[in-house]
């Protein structure tokens, strides 16, 4: 059963982490270290501050209002600090280089695949005058807690197996299991989870084949499965963790921040999405 009174203070306290002008207090000191020994011309902005500004984007503050909610915190703070420009802003959001990377180790961790719309318009609109537009494609690795720990962004075209598989590989040494659903039911896939010693918890098909034909490992998974009800085999495998560490955090994310993007290029609309999955990641510390 729900804590409801746990629940509604983390409600409270993710609209204090929305507006909570953190970087003040660190201004000076981290404009020291960003300049030292840079050359060119110096920085005058905090990177917490630039952080700070995309979060709300995530929240689909524009980039204007992102300076008039900048220029309000300088007018009532008791220190005024120099408002950086919307054009500036949006810049400094379409550089921002996020991180996802985690310090962890054996990690459980799922791989799983949705879309962000690339503009508001609705289904009518597609229907009545055939605009196709296309979508974005996200393949994301969670953990159980909901925090994500590799992305890959592109075009609708963006092949899912290929993006999981390397996100296996750039995180091998922190994973001890990967959850996947059955489109992930590959050779290639097993073979990569099995090059790195990694547990698997991937839905293979009813009636697939037994043979190893280039995969051992992939076979041996087979057997397993087809051995057992399906009920059991997801049980033994934990198979029901892929919920939190996949599919909740999509849930989660385009709760909060929307499933459009704003942008209008293709590289910004890339990075809009990184800053929302990034920005939830930020969001579930204030737990």
């Amino acid at each position: 059963m729900r804590n409801w009174r746990k629940y509604n203070q983390q409600l409270v306290n993710r609209g204090e982490f929305y507006i909570n002008p953190r970087f003040l207090s660190m201004w000076n000191r981290e404009i020291r270290q960003m300049n030292a020994g840079k050359v060119g011309q110096p920085y005058f902005y905090p990177q917490s501050m630039i952080e700070f500004t995309s979060v709300l984007h995530a929240k689909n503050f524009d980039y204007r209002a992102l300076e008039g909610i900048l220029t309000s915190l300088s007018k009532n703070h008791k220190y005024q600090f120099p408002v950086i420009s919307y054009s500036q802003i949006c810049r400094r959001i379409n550089s921002l280089d996020v991180s996802f990377e985690t310090s962890e180790e054996n990690l459980i961790v799922a791989v799983d695949g949705s879309g962000e719309k690339v503009s508001n318009r609705g289904e009518w609109i597609r229907q009545k005058w055939k605009v196709q537009r296309g979508w974005i494609k996200v393949v994301i690795m969670g953990t159980l807690d909901g925090k994500t720990v590799d992305i890959r962004v592109g075009p609708e075209t963006l092949d899912e197996r290929k993006a999981a598989r390397g996100m296996i590989r750039n995180n091998q040494k922190k994973i001890s299991t990967v959850l996947m659903d059955g489109l992930h039911d590959t050779r290639a896939t097993f073979n990569v989870c099995e090059q790195f010693k990694i547990l698997t918890a991937i839905k293979v098909r009813k009636n697939a084949n037994t043979k190893s034909l280039g995969s051992p490992r992939r076979r041996k998974e087979v057997l397993i499965y087809q051995g057992m009800p399906h009920e059991e085999w997801v049980r033994e495998k934990c198979y029901g963790f892929r919920w939190p560490a996949s599919e909740g955090i999509f849930s989660a994310n385009k709760r909060i921040f929307g499933e459009t993007v704003r942008a209008t290029k293709k590289k910004n609309m890339y990075q809009e999405v990184r800053l929302k999955f990034w920005a939830y990641n930020e969001l579930l510390k204030v737990r």
